[in-house]
């Protein structure tokens, strides 16, 4: 077993891994509960409008059937000011997939057939779910998501654009993108005596619990949500769905069974949330020597009618590249469509995907190396704060992914490279993420007489390695082994801790398991020896006195070879590498993990996701795995992830900076350079499918 010497950075291998293949690792469907009550949702079958009639006494004739659940009879919530968590208390549609029913049954199949009972009728209004730059009702929202502003301005963008010797001015699009957790979305909801318990598959416990007491009306003393093991999220188990409040409503009908409600794969795309569609127009401007004088990205993304979220696409352009002229605009459109959310590195991963091809082709036309290009516009302090960086090595990353990859043997020359029908090419991007962090966590550590200590935390794991990652940071704090420390997690019965997401988990309870040690040994001064009963303390994450001093940000480089079959314009990508600048990393297997499974997700993007939307109706049609492709195995050749030494005492106590998110940013464009180097042809327009090659080859 390592030693508190060691253990910071091992290779320790995930701690609750032995009860996940045994399947004794329990997840949101799969806590037992006496005599579940199942559930399976109704959905409105138009994108607007209103229900006039619905008609239960099919479905309720069922053997089995228990109740049918609409606005008609369901329990009134306390607080209906979140439209898209106001389920099931109006006729009112927003969207095509909205939940208007929750039929109840001794179990999921009779559930499910009697849910095809139900008859609705509908006042349906004219509806609108397409996205286009061009629309003259574009809105400016009031603050983009994680609470950026709206647009930004230095300099003068406008004299520095039509001053500039060399100038790109070009158009990129993402689609709307799903996020396809392993684990589907489930809650498990049961009232009894005015109390209510959950078992939910969520990012965070304390979130739910907060969602749930204003929702319901009731105190947080009297709800309790648990969630020790997620199967995946990348954001969307983040905020609420409508599918948890449909389940608790649900419960309080049949209190004190409880209700358990599993959303189908089909389900989960209309009510779980999705990436924003954007249209990006990048213009960069450059003086004869390859130096960036105006950097200027204007986004416009969709949102839902009924609810905003504003995907912060131009956020990176504000910090990434030295330029003394720079305007960053955020417009949206309101459509009949669910509501966007989170969805692994919101804002950075659409963003730089337009950014860093952009780069690519500015690169080309200054006439100039795509990695010394960048190296070229590296700013000495932040672009946009004018603060110095607690560290960045994008530089240092660039050069050894370079060297590593073989970029000096590279033909700049686009289709210089031919395997029989194969044209080959190579690609670069960079990676960046902020390092962000939530305050309020809290971890008390329990100190036994026998040397052994019990961390206590409301944290998450979604299949990151938080689970052991934690143990880790204990059991160096504590300065004790591994096996010493007995982590809890994942229930609003332990302290208050912030969710996962932006990759702040990591930095807000390791920050605050630290500040327990610390109180620790203040109560046990000289290794003083713990009691008969133990030792209990409590710390929270603590104030960073450097924030507002430095910017804090995560970079990386990331390289892609790809091969496009010069007769039917199929991509494949035999070999990635990414180099990432992160500063500790707390887990070497985990921490790999999580940039590999980034990476994997931005190859996916490239070549595969796309929802596609049918205007008539509103729905996305490919809404299954079947249909809505991500990569598979056979998809991912060679994919070599590795970090530099980075030490960054400014960060937070570990030293530690978020990976969750900074993999999948920058992959994608990776892969549109390398294949415009293999055919000489842009892609602008995610994902590079074969049929926009195979007519231009």
């Amino acid at each position: 077993m390592s030693t508190a010497t060691s253990i910071i950075g091992a290779p320790v291998e995930r701690l609750e891994g032995d009860s996940k293949v045994r399947g004794r690792a329990l997840y949101a469907a799969e806590h037992p509960v006496e005599a579940p009550v199942h559930a399976h949702l109704v959905q409105s079958r138009v994108a607007r409008g209103r229900i006039t009639a619905i008609d239960t006494a099919a479905a309720l004739a069922e053997p089995g059937v228990l109740d049918v659940v609409t606005h008609e009879n369901a329990p009134a919530l306390a607080s209906t000011a979140d439209a898209e968590l106001a389920v099931l208390q109006s006729p009112e549609i927003g969207y095509r997939g909205q939940p208007i029913g929750v039929v109840l049954a001794e179990s999921s199949e009779i559930a499910c057939a009697a849910a095809g009972l139900v008859r609705v009728e509908y006042d349906e209004a004219e509806h609108d779910v397409v996205l286009s730059a061009d629309r003259t009702d574009l809105v400016r929202p009031d603050r983009v998501n994680a609470g950026f502003e709206t647009d930004s301005e230095q300099g003068d963008f406008d004299s520095g654009i039509a001053g500039a010797a060399i100038v790109h001015d070009a158009v990129y699009s993402t689609p709307q993108e799903h996020h396809i957790a392993m684990e589907p979305h489930a809650t498990t909801a049961a009232w009894s005596e005015g109390e209510l318990t959950v078992y939910d598959s969520t990012q965070g416990v304390h979130w739910v619990r907060d969602a749930l007491t204003e929702l319901f009306g009731i105190d947080r003393e009297h709800v309790h949500v648990v969630a020790p093991h997620v199967g995946g999220g990348f954001g969307s188990k983040g905020p609420a769905h409508a599918h948890l409040v449909a389940a608790t409503l649900a419960a309080r009908r049949v209190e004190p069974r409880a209700v358990k409600l599993v959303l189908t794969r089909r389900q989960v795309f209309p009510i779980a949330g999705h990436r924003s569609a954007t249209i990006q127009r990048v213009r960069l401007g450059a003086d004869s020597s390859g130096r960036l004088t105006a950097v200027g990205h204007d986004v416009v993304a969709q949102t839902a009618r009924i609810k905003e979220f504003a995907e912060q696409a131009g956020i990176p352009a504000r910090m990434m590249y030295a330029a003394a002229n720079r305007r960053t605009t955020h417009r949206l459109a309101r459509l009949d469509i669910p509501v966007p959310t989170w969805m692994r590195a919101p804002g950075e991963c659409p963003g730089m995907y337009a950014l860093e091809t952009a780069m690519d082709e500015m690169a080309i036309a200054c006439g100039l190396d795509p990695v010394e290009f960048r190296i070229r516009n590296e700013p000495d302090t932040d672009p946009e704060t004018g603060l110095p960086y607690s560290s960045r090595n994008l530089v240092s990353c660039l050069r050894e992914g370079a060297r590593r990859f073989g970029w000096a043997d590279r033909d700049p020359a686009p289709r210089s490279h031919r395997d029989g029908p194969w044209l080959v090419g190579t690609g670069v991007a960079a990676s960046t993420y902020p390092v962000v962090s939530m305050p309020g966590t809290r971890a008390t550590i329990h100190a036994r007489p026998d040397g052994r200590y019990r961390v206590l935390i409301g944290a998450a794991d979604i299949g990151t390695g938080a689970w052991t990652a934690l143990t880790q940071i204990a059991a160096d704090a504590l300065d004790t082994e591994l096996d010493r420390v007995t982590l809890s997690i994942g229930d609003t019965d332990l302290p208050w801790a912030s969710g996962a997401g932006g990759s702040s988990g990591t930095t807000c309870w390791g920050s605050a398991i630290v500040d327990a040690a610390r109180r620790l040994k203040m109560e046990l001064p000289n290794g003083g020896a713990v009691p008969e009963e133990g030792v209990s303390v409590t710390g929270r994450m603590p104030d960073n006195p450097h924030r507002g001093r430095f910017a804090m940000h995560s970079f990386g480089a990331q390289f892609a070879e790809v091969r496009v079959n010069a007769d039917t314009g199929e991509v494949r990508v035999p070999r990635m590498l990414g180099i990432f600048a992160a500063g500790r990393i707390i887990n070497a297997t985990t921490g790999a993990s999580q940039l590999l499974g980034g990476m994997t997700m931005g190859l996916s993007m490239a070549l595969h996701e796309q929802a596609h939307v049918d205007p008539r109706f509103g729905h996305v049609l490919n809404r299954d795995m079947a249909q809505y492709h991500v990569a598979a195995c056979a998809d991912v050749g060679d994919i070599d992830v590795d970090w530099i030494t980075e030490e960054d005492p400014y960060v937070n106590p570990m030293g530690s900076k978020g990976i969750g998110e900074l993999g999948i940013v920058g992959t994608a464009a990776a892969v549109d350079n390398a294949v415009h180097h293999a055919t000489g042809i842009r892609i602008r327009d995610l994902p590079i499918t074969p049929d926009k090659l195979v007519g231009l080859l």
